[in-house]
């Protein structure tokens, strides 16, 4: 059985998606409530910082997975690691021709941690231990994210990995929710490519029975749900600055990206009339999880939000070791 080694493991989403194909999974996470959340959930976590761990302290892995925080790259973040882009892609060229990189020099702490796992990946190597397969994903809203996969992807084929790279629909992959994931599979001295579409993608106005007839039809939140009745979902997204133009998906609809926010969703049945919002359980499963997910700790909205979705991860475990 392959073992995981996963960085930034949040509660569980990429090691909840490779426990489902037999691959055993350690994660290192710093957060406390994301550690609440794995253990209960029975996922091997170790409570630390990636940075102050190695491929070393985990000989026996072989894959390598990561979601590196990304909050200094978005638009709703401070913008440090945007305008240190040029920057951290200069560090990753550099880590590839084994040159010394301090993070720091970076600025905000959190700007340097997308170089993790290249660390880690280029310590394997050195080590004579190389990883076998890499699957990395992040927020496609942050473009700069995928700028750095793609400047892994030319260090990583270097040392003797195929590499693909590229944006992917969620929905595209049997989630009921719409969000695009910038992503990054690699396997050592095989071929590799992003996985295939098992889905429809979702597209406004036309029936989930629509589509291509050779994919499977997008999930709605209401085949995803118990809820009994039709409803509405009503969210700050689409706004356009009018907060009476608030993005509406109705349970016939995949939802909108899930985030942190998702607790302050408003749900309304066909009249018009509130209805309870969403459980920790409904926002876990609009991410894939299932639905007795034992979320813990505090602030279990952001960590639902933050979540590699479960099937996405599926997607990019199979791809990696196919």
């Amino acid at each position: 059985m392959s073992a995981v080694i996963e960085l930034f493991a949040g509660p569980g989403g990429l090691g909840c998606a490779a426990e489902s194909l037999g691959l055993s999974t350690v994660g290192i996470e710093w957060d406390a409530n994301a550690v609440a959340t794995r253990r209960a959930a029975g996922l091997p976590t170790i409570h630390a910082d990636v940075r102050q761990h190695g491929p070393a302290d985990f000989p026996d892995a072989r894959i390598l997975a990561a979601g590196p925080p990304c909050q200094t790259y978005t638009v709703a973040g401070g913008g440090a690691g945007r305008h240190a882009m040029a920057d951290v892609l200069d560090a990753v060229k550099r880590m590839g021709a084994r040159e010394a990189v301090d993070p720091r020099l970076l600025g905000d702490e959190r700007t340097g941690l997308v170089l993790e796992p290249l660390r880690w990946i280029l310590q394997a190597l050195d080590a004579g231990q190389p990883y076998q397969a890499v699957v990395l994903e992040q927020v496609q809203q942050v473009q700069q994210v995928q700028q750095v996969w793609n400047a892994y992807a030319e260090v990583v084929r270097a040392e003797g990995y195929d590499v693909a790279t590229g944006v992917l629909r969620t929905e595209q992959y049997g989630l009921p929710q719409t969000r695009r994931r910038a992503v990054l599979v690699a396997r050592l001295g095989a071929p590799v490519a992003l996985p295939a579409p098992t889905h429809r993608p979702y597209k406004r106005g036309v029936h989930h029975q629509g589509g291509d007839p050779a994919l499977l039809p997008w999930v709605p939140m209401g085949e995803a749900l118990d809820r009994p009745e039709p409803f509405t979902v009503i969210s700050n997204y689409g706004t356009g600055g009018d907060p009476k133009n608030r993005g509406r998906r109705t349970s016939s609809e995949p939802a909108a990206t899930v985030t942190g926010k998702i607790s302050r969703f408003r749900i309304v049945d066909a009249a018009g009339n509130e209805m309870p919002r969403f459980t920790h359980s409904e926002a876990g499963r609009l991410q894939g999880f299932p639905a007795d997910w034992p979320w813990s700790g505090n602030d279990i909205p952001q960590q639902i939000g933050n979540a590699c979705p479960v099937p996405l991860g599926r997607a990019l475990f199979q791809a990696a070791t196919a």
